[in-house]
């Protein structure tokens, strides 16, 4: 059997205080951080596409459509309750959006339509008069507009091809807004900042950035939280110590983390992972296994029977070649990496030889499997 002798051997770092580490860099507090209270809120409507060319849905196999369509024409003035409506133009979509923060009325914003039948695609579909609600079942905006569908569908009697999905659309600025969301900005002597990445030593360099650079009073309440007081001077205009905030440069810091993702073989490693002195010996054990059956034919008028005689081969490698990787104490990443990639290994030899190290205790990072 072939072996695959590893041996890491890592010099711990230490690092005192919060400094940055050397090389790392550093990112805006904005990119990282986000004022609590201006935030996004979520939009969610029902509604109908018309003028599909026989894409959509089958009201026999979607009631809620039929239902939709009768209650629709029925607002209009026209009376189709005791009709057989076969038409396959129509589909029942959902529809979605994303209200910014500070929306002023009769701004427009983007809506994603996805069909919720049997539709085969959007394509050439119109959204009619859609009204959005938010969690608190009120009308924020209303959507209506020509969908754009990114993908296509095309079949024959035999095959068919597809291309993205066909049930899903967007309309650029397809929804109006109708009510504003009511929130005070400034009003409060103080802002709180909320990291997208919950790290306590993150949130003391924000806050020491803020004291160092901006002479402010700031301090951080915990993992996610930095609290920074307005000066007098920005009360009235507090978007200009908000943009100050936002450009200073912080560098954030990180938790040791290899993540895995076991479907498609993709491994990314964290740049403070370290590796203790292990030697790991791995495995290589290859088996090939080849059928040809052959066909058993008899001599002619002897009465006998065409038969199918299976063969298979089958054959196992197990290599005797050693390799041997050797890596001095106090290695980088890169070095790390290199030393992996210089032996040869698949992705899936790879997660396992960092899982059983992990399971050793030699690794000082957190494994994140997908």
């Amino acid at each position: 059997m072939r072996h695959v002798l590893i041996a890491f051997a890592v010099l711990a770092t230490v690092v005192f205080g919060t400094a940055a580490p050397a090389g790392a860099a550093a990112s805006r507090i904005k990119d990282i951080a986000d004022i609590q209270g201006v935030r996004e809120n979520m939009l969610v409507g029902y509604g109908l596409v018309v003028g599909l060319d026989g894409s959509g849905d089958s009201l026999r196999n979607s009631p809620f459509t039929k239902q939709s369509l009768e209650a629709m024409l029925e607002r209009l003035g026209v009376n189709t309750r005791d009709t057989d409506l076969k038409t396959k133009n129509v589909a029942a979509v959902m529809v979605t959006a994303e209200l910014p923060p500070f929306s002023r009325t009769g701004s427009r914003v983007d809506v994603t339509v996805s069909a919720l039948g049997d539709a085969k695609s959007l394509q050439g579909g119109t959204l009619l008069v859609t009204p959005l609600l938010g969690a608190d079942g009120e009308v924020y905006a209303v959507a209506q507009g020509s969908v754009s569908v990114s993908g296509f569908k095309a079949q024959g009697a035999a095959t068919s091809v597809i291309k993205g999905v066909p049930t899903s659309a967007r309309i650029a600025n397809g929804a109006v807004v109708e009510r504003e969301v009511a929130y005070a900005f400034g009003t409060e002597p103080s802002i709180r900042l909320s990291l997208r990445n919950p790290d306590f030593t993150t949130a003391r360099r924000i806050a020491e950035a803020v004291v160092r650079q901006l002479k402010g009073q700031a301090r951080a309440l915990d993992t996610s939280t930095v609290e920074i007081q307005v000066p007098p001077q920005y009360r009235a205009d507090i978007v200009s110590y908000v943009t100050q905030i936002e450009q200073l440069k912080v560098t954030p810091d990180q938790p040791a983390r290899i993540v895995i993702d076991e479907a498609s073989g993709t491994i990314v490693i964290g740049a403070d992972v370290r590796v203790s002195t292990v030697a790991i010996a791995q495995g290589n054990l290859t088996v090939r296994i080849s059928e040809a059956p052959q066909v058993s034919q008899p001599a002619p008028f002897s009465g006998g029977r065409t038969t199918v005689v299976p063969r298979t081969d089958v054959q196992v490698d197990e290599g005797q070649e050693q390799r041997v990787v050797m890596m001095e104490s106090g290695v980088s990443l890169q070095d790390l990496v290199n030393g992996l990639n210089g032996l040869g290994l698949g992705p899936r030899d790879l997660i396992s030889i960092l899982q059983a190290i992990k399971a050793a205790g030699a690794l000082q990072a957190d494994i994140e499997v997908m």
